[in-house]
């Protein structure tokens, strides 16, 4: 996007040394397109580096290090890109800061070598939802697009490897710290709520201020989509200035431009004609999945697709793997893997959006959850929790009042069995856990996986 800010290479004979930190798929990923321009690339990982990554960096021939960070070989880079799961308190990062290296996000690398245009998805809850949904829509309606980001293959592998004319990135807060003159076209801000606050001091105002450099270097030709209803994102905006052209959406208020509820209809309102929905036709249901729907339903709308393309698309999309997936009916019990509802207010949403009981699935690793915004939910919709962790105390605290029983398990398996039995007909067993899932499973897709599997052999 920024290619005309770049001071060209003045050096002839070296090339500029940049490091990366994380091997991951962002960090493999801007070490391929590092390495295309010309660069000498170095990666450097803290941790083990998995299989197939380490695989790619010897057929590359990228020089690589795993379970250690050599300073020598770090401290010496123009410029270090680094993975958005490394906080900046780490020592390395500390370092890097004090000599006055450029610590960037594999995004605004990327960015650099990229001119497509670009739809940015942030919130606390439903980015990938709302992206994989805009990315859907788009394809579907004849766009050139690609999907990267914190979902699927990175971006910079794909600017190297790909020619789009548009990208839908869901940007995460930690890599929106790391970006500084990337600008997206149409940023998309869904809400703001309590989560990853340890990364924050523990303020609030401050994980919402990274939210909203979505909206940085955006101009007066640019859109900024948000959620009229949520406080937290009303209370950010005051005392900011915003360039770009706001289309707001709502489901309590009339508004326009911009996307609002009437009659059980969603009405979307820009320069473009009307656009109009009944709710009950969207592929994803449940309150929070109007505000997903609405978000994505303008993006389509500013890059003018067609109301019939919006409508079926729209009406047609299989939400993605691990969030409210659908795995199977046993004996009239209902099977719901949420896995990917790492923080409390994802299972908020999950909650929400249940008609029936409930046996719930809770536990993992805590970032200093606060229950509290469920107990009234668990109190009408819950009949039994199933912790799944190795450390379940906090959840017996918080909901030994509202529900008749709570049982410890060690395994999706067990986790399964004991809620199977625990359910009677008409009941869903719902494994939403409101944690991250570090201690027993290796990421939240390994706890869906064998979620899955373990009711698939009830």
């Amino acid at each position: 996007m920024n290619q005309q800010e770049q001071t060209p290479h003045t050096t002839h004979h070296t090339p500029q040394r940049i490091a990366i930190l994380g091997a991951g798929e962002s960090g493999v990923g801007a070490a391929y397109l590092a390495q295309q321009q010309g660069y000498d690339v170095f990666v450097s990982d803290f941790g083990p580096i998995a299989d197939h990554y380490r695989q790619q960096l010897e057929d590359w021939k990228i020089s690589f290090e795993e379970k250690q960070h050599t300073e020598e070989l770090i401290l010496n880079a123009d410029e270090v890109i680094k993975s958005p799961g490394i906080p900046d308190k780490a020592p390395i990062i500390k370092k890097l800061k004090e000599k006055g290296i450029p610590v960037i996000s594999e995004i605004e690398f990327a960015g650099r070598y990229c001119d497509a245009k670009i739809v940015g998805i942030t919130g606390s809850n439903g980015k990938t939802t709302t992206s994989s949904l805009t990315y859907h829509i788009l394809k579907n309606g004849g766009v050139n697009v690609g999907l990267a980001g914190n979902i699927g293959k990175s971006f910079a592998y794909q600017v190297a490897t790909e020619k789009f004319d548009w990208y839908v990135l869901e940007l995460s807060s930690f890599m929106l710290d790391d970006m500084f003159k990337f600008k997206v076209d149409v940023a998309v801000l869904l809400n703001i709520t309590p989560d990853h606050l340890d990364r924050y001091d523990y303020k609030l105002e401050n994980y919402a201020a990274s939210k909203f450099r979505v909206t940085q270097n955006q101009t007066a030709q640019d859109y900024f989509i948000y959620c009229a209803d949520d406080p937290e994102t009303i209370k950010g905006m005051a005392g900011r200035k915003f360039d770009a052209q706001q289309l707001p959406f709502s489901i309590e208020t009339k508004i326009e431009p911009g996307a609002y509820l009437e009659n059980d209809n969603i009405v979307i309102n820009t320069q473009q004609e009307h656009f109009q929905m009944s709710i009950k036709e969207l592929a994803l249901q449940g309150k929070h999945n109007i505000y997903n729907s609405m978000a994505s339903g303008i993006v389509a709308k500013v890059l003018e697709l067609r109301n019939d393309t919006m409508r079926e698309s729209m009406g047609s999309f299989k939400n993605i793997a691990h969030r409210l997936e659908f795995v199977a009916n046993i004996s009239g019990i209902r099977f719901i893997n949420d896995s990917k509802a790492t923080n409390v207010n994802s299972t908020w949403y999950a909650l929400e959006s249940m008609t029936d009981d409930v046996v719930l699935i809770l536990g993992g690793v805590d970032k200093g959850n606060d229950y509290d915004m469920l107990k009234d939910l668990v109190k009408k919709k819950v009949k039994a929790i199933v912790c799944l962790g190795k450390d379940n105390k906090r959840i017996h605290d918080a909901f030994e009042d509202d529900v008749d029983v709570i049982v410890n398990t060690a395994s999706a398996q067990e986790a399964a069995q004991i809620a199977f039995h625990l359910a009677t007909k008409g009941d869903t067993v719902l494994l939403s856990p409101a944690c991250a899932s570090f201690d027993l499973f290796k990421n939240y897709e390994d706890r869906g996986d064998q979620f899955k599997a373990a009711v698939r052999e009830l």
